[in-house]
């Protein structure tokens, strides 16, 4: 199988706009981002980061309402609209 089917079969299997962990390629999550009859498999989250989970016991992790905000306000997410592009995922999805 080329590169090209692999991409086009992962595409296939994708619903529209649902996240799903990606096991390779150096991001966490790949999505078929589905905007304006517009399909694109967009890849997102860096790998190589620590994952926490929502709200965590010891009240770290991205339910910690300052580290939101912190990383919200340092990747500009409120001015992140496009499904199409990582930085709107990574805002609305991881964050």
């Amino acid at each position: 199988m080329t590169k090209t089917n692999s991409v086009k079969s992962l595409k296939d299997s994708l619903k529209c706009n649902q996240p799903k962990k990606q096991t390779s390629g150096g991001k966490k999550f790949v999505v078929k981002a589905c905007a304006n009859n517009v399909e694109k498999l967009v890849r997102f989250g860096d790998a190589s980061m620590g994952h926490f989970k929502e709200g965590s016991s010891k009240g770290k992790g991205h339910g910690d309402a300052g580290r939101r905000a912190n990383f919200k306000s340092r990747h500009n997410c409120s001015e992140k609209k496009d499904k199409t592009k990582p930085g709107y995922w990574s805002c609305n999805y991881s964050w």
